[in-house]
């Protein structure tokens, strides 16, 4: 689980570069970010940008210490390629979701690799349900992620995208089940866990709207 390989620290270099670049220089962070009416405007790039920027130093280091904690798992068990497969497309996966919600709010902008960094945790829990963070293990630390990510949904007061969590858990959840079906036989309980979570979230914002 602490183990780093060449890719992670790849990734998490990656965002350390950008976030900070971001930090510094507001016009960059503006024409990268995820923002509604760039995309309209044809700035597609922003779905895969804004996925290395961060709101602030807090929101990087929580994300990468996060994406320390889980990413071993999933490089020890589906190796390097499938990793950062998982790491993208849930990236992309989670800024989907939020276009989706939000696609009638032209001022709508957000930023962060939480997407990302949400199907990692899915897909680690998945592959190794009896791991621990801290001695807290990895599933309540996963559906936590997820309750928090509806709640800050709710607010929507911090530029973070928070609904960006959860599409990035389906994503990373449902591409370690393409990746690794025998999961569902070996971790049957954790898989239906998961997975009854993310219903349980997807019928609360249906019924109570993305505000």
């Amino acid at each position: 689980m602490y183990d780093l390989d060449i890719v992670t620290i790849g990734v998490i270099a990656s965002n350390l570069i950008i976030s900070f670049k971001g930090f510094q220089d507001f016009n960059f962070r503006s024409k990268y970010l995820f923002n509604i009416a760039g995309i309209e405007r044809g700035e597609k790039w922003r779905f895969f940008t804004s996925g290395f920027l961060h709101a602030d130093q807090g929101h990087l280091f929580f994300n990468m210490l996060t994406l320390f904690f889980f990413s071993g798992g999933v490089v020890d068990v589906l190796g390097d390629v499938k990793y950062l497969i998982i790491y993208l497309v849930s990236l992309l996966g989670g800024n989907f979701l939020s276009y989706l919600i939000h696609k009638d709010e032209f001022h709508y902008s957000a930023l962060g690799a939480s997407g990302a960094v949400s199907g990692i945790i899915y897909s680690s829990i998945l592959l190794d349900p009896g791991m621990t963070i801290y001695f807290v293990p990895g599933y309540v630390f996963g559906i936590g992620y997820l309750i928090y990510s509806f709640y800050g949904m709710k607010k929507l007061n911090d530029n973070i995208g928070h609904d960006a969590h959860f599409g990035g858990a389906v994503a990373g959840f449902i591409l370690t089940l393409i990746y690794n079906f025998d999961v569902v036989y070996t971790n049957t309980i954790t898989a239906i866990g998961l997975l009854a979570a993310i219903i349980v979230l997807f019928i609360l914002m249906r019924f109570t709207g993305n505000r």
